[in-house]
């Protein structure tokens, strides 16, 4: 006997879309998109800022510990970013075209972001600082409006606005040798190369009490939130966003296309960006890390990293294609059907293992030992979200989320009766 679901009694209204309307292979692709952000996050909540971006700034980069860092930069730095950033482009236009259906204004849209905005800045400020919804939110607002545009607009659209921010960078670094020496030296220290005091200075703040951390971490998020969003953010994130929306109509996400389409993806991640990412490594080092390479040298990765995006696309829909291997998709679906409450999660996870609140190891473990923390909680993530969905419908922020959303609290826990035996009435 099988056990079936049943269906909530709504009221007149906005409601949120039930689950059994979900698409499970953009579900098992969030998930997988969520897990990976975590290889590149796990640097920001152990190491000191400047690590993320120059690798030579801090910590061992040597044996295990280089190849560690070598195997985040190829397989997944703007990676799954690039992944999650098209997902949340599809998702607007999947749920635009449900709310219009049940004769909701756009509003609706506007309220949703409105939510995750203020989600964004509490994370951000409260917690860590390398908030991304925030982000999310302010490109989902930009965005919108262009849903209805046809597929090959938005594709042109979308690497347009990807270019801006290249763009901007290379001139930036071609302009590098008419900076004027204190503002080369003030760009190295706060950026690239911190001086060993400042590197101190960070490390006590994170290795102190929540209240000690929080003037380095609100000042950090403000930055991310204006500087940054102006200059990289929203040109990358709202151009992913709008070619999700392509690929989105296009099929792409829903396992619809062939097998040969799938396979090209990822061929081309392998022939192309993969090699493209590892010249642009091999120079790198070749010139010693200067500030060339936070400029002009991370162009091989920014570019390399759609291709590989698309590959791990097409890789996911081909298994998503194979029945055989739901028992393996499926807990990665839980994580992409709860992806908000584990990336929350993912946070307080973290900071209590590296910040003063907690076991205050910021700064104090290598990148093998942060390999390892990631393994864990993955494996946490892929356990806890399988059991959690057993007995709830949503995830604790998703709920929350939806509940401020609509005005109402749609039911948590799922209601589950017994299927009637074959035959009878």
């Amino acid at each position: 006997m099988r056990a079936r679901e049943t269906k909530p009694h709504g009221g007149a209204g906005l409601r949120p879309v039930a689950q059994t309307a979900r698409i499970d292979s953009i579900d098992v692709l969030r998930g997988v998109a969520l897990l990976g952000i975590l290889v590149m996050n796990i640097q920001l909540f152990a190491m000191p800022q400047a690590a993320y971006f120059n690798p030579t700034a801090y910590g061992d980069l040597t044996g295990a510990n280089l190849w560690v860092w070598v195997a985040g930069r190829m397989l997944a730095d703007q990676k799954f970013m690039t992944v999650f950033s098209m997902l949340f482009g599809a998702g607007i236009v999947l749920m635009a075209g449900r709310a219009e259906a049940r004769g909701e204004s756009s509003r609706l849209h506007y309220r949703r972001m409105g939510w995750l905005l203020v989600i964004g800045l509490l994370h951000a400020h409260l917690l860590w600082s390398g908030d991304i919804l925030f982000l999310y939110a302010v490109c989902g607002m930009l965005v919108y409006p262009l849903r209805r545009q046809p597929p090959g607009r938005l594709l042109v659209l979308g690497t347009v606005l990807i270019g801006v921010a290249s763009a901007l960078s290379v001139v930036t670094g071609l302009s590098l040798p008419y900076w004027s020496g204190e503002e080369r030296v003030e760009f190295l220290a706060e950026v690239w190369q911190p001086t060993p005091e400042m590197i101190d200075a960070e490390l006590g703040a994170y290795r102190g009490e929540w209240l000690d951390q929080q003037p380095v971490r609100s000042e950090a998020a403000f930055e991310f939130e204006t500087f940054v969003l102006i200059v990289w953010g929203m040109w990358r994130a709202g151009g992913l966003m709008l070619i999700g929306m392509a690929l989105f109509a296009q099929g792409v996400f829903s396992a619809r296309r062939s097998f040969r389409f799938y396979a090209t993806l990822v061929s081309l991640a392998i022939a192309i960006g993969l090699p493209v990412q590892g010249y642009g490594i091999s120079l790198d080092f070749e010139r010693g890390w200067p500030a060339w390479s936070f400029f002009l040298g991370v162009q091989f990765n920014y570019w390399g990293s759609l291709v590989v995006s698309l590959g791990y696309v097409g890789a996911v829909m081909l298994a998503c294609q194979r029945p055989a291997l739901r028992r393996f998709t499926r807990p990665f679906a839980s994580v992409g059907q709860t992806a908000l409450t584990n990336y929350l999660l993912q946070t307080i996870i973290c900071t209590t293992i590296f910040y003063g609140h907690g076991l205050g190891w910021f700064g104090s473990v290598e990148r093998v030992g942060q390999a390892g923390v990631v393994a864990g909680v993955w494996a946490a993530q892929l356990i806890a979200s399988s059991l959690w969905l057993r007995r709830y419908r949503f995830g604790p922020a998703e709920w929350a989320w939806r509940s401020l959303t609509y005005g109402i609290r749609p039911p948590l826990r799922r209601v589950i009766t017994p299927e009637p035996a074959q035959g009878t009435p």
